[in-house]
């Protein structure tokens, strides 16, 4: 008769609280802080205000609310307390996280790409490109390819990287002049002001 293994249940590590809550608070006493202390002094039948405190008093007065005893800054002497709702807090403090990167835009460089014999119809109409996405709030990275012996003609690619400096001057700046890199000289302009919104 063939034996059967017991299959293991994967090993699951629970997940810590961000802070300490509750009867994770080991310390004796806290300084209890936070903007509810008519709530907190109902919950306690006297009038409170903020201070230092028994810890296991201020978690019976957050039992007591249905709410939580959340450390707020563990490292103060005593650490410092609030009661709130703790689930709510972790919700507002991602919330705000969020909000920052959102603010913190992504800087986008959109490349343009020119010969060191571009017509004047070809360098109006790549003009136009580099101007709109300047206006959108991007960086836009210019540059002249030079194959094979054109390398020669280093002045006319150089030359023609100014002019277009010289074209987008309202809506952005060089980060630095016009500069060999390998078979190509880069110019790299940054917007002005931020871009229009989409």
């Amino acid at each position: 008769m063939a034996i059967r293994h017991k299959r293991r249940k994967p090993f699951r590590r629970e997940i810590e609280p961000q802070h300490k809550i509750n009867g994770l608070i080991s310390v004796p006493k806290i300084r209890l802080v936070g903007d509810n202390f008519d709530a907190i002094s109902e919950a306690a039948g006297r009038t409170l205000e903020p201070g230092i405190f028994n810890t296991k008093e201020a978690v019976n007065w957050a039992r007591q609310m249905d709410i939580d005893l959340v450390e707020i800054s563990p490292k103060a002497d005593p650490p410092v307390c609030k009661i709130i709702d703790y689930k709510k807090f972790l919700y507002q403090a991602k919330k705000r996280e969020k909000e920052m990167k959102a603010k913190t835009k992504k800087t986008v460089i959109k490349e343009i790409r020119f010969g060191p014999n571009t017509d004047e119809h070809d360098f109006q109409f790549k003009l136009k490109h580099a101007q709109k996405f300047l206006e959108e709030g991007s960086k836009v990275k210019a540059y002249v390819h030079f194959r094979g012996r054109t390398i020669v003609f280093k002045d006319r690619g150089e030359l023609l990287l100014l002019k277009l400096l010289n074209e987008l001057d309202e809506l952005g700046t060089a980060e630095e002049l016009p500069k060999l890199e390998g078979r190509r000289m880069i110019v790299i302009i940054s917007p002005k002001k931020s871009g229009k919104k989409k």
